[in-house]
């Protein structure tokens, strides 16, 4: 039996649509996101609502305690997505060896 998800994604892959056309994104698959993403629109969601981002991510990761992180553009979902100990891997990587060496 074929896994559903795959399925759908062939099905979104074998549809053409026109760019630009102010089309409903909602009827795309949703991007996969890197764990770089999540924390970069984590990290806007946190400075626009006025809290310091980087203080709020450490109280996050050191805790587990979603409610570090704000609800505003969904950041507190998407955040949760990802475990504590894959965004810290990712911060080592990309300190260690630079954005783009991982």
């Amino acid at each position: 039996m074929e896994n559903p998800e795959r399925s759908s994604e062939k099905f979104y892959q074998t549809q053409k649509l026109p760019k630009g056309l102010g089309l409903d994104t909602r009827l795309q698959p949703p991007r996969r996101q890197t764990i770089r993403d999540v924390i970069l629109q984590v990290y806007d969601a946190l400075e626009e609502k006025g809290y310091n981002p980087i203080k709020q991510l450490i109280g996050y990761i050191q805790s587990g305690d979603p409610t570090y992180i704000t609800s505003h553009k969904g950041a507190r979902k998407i955040i949760t997505r990802v475990s504590q100990d894959d965004i810290l891997e990712e911060l080592f990587k990309d300190y260690l060896y630079g954005p783009e060496q991982h």
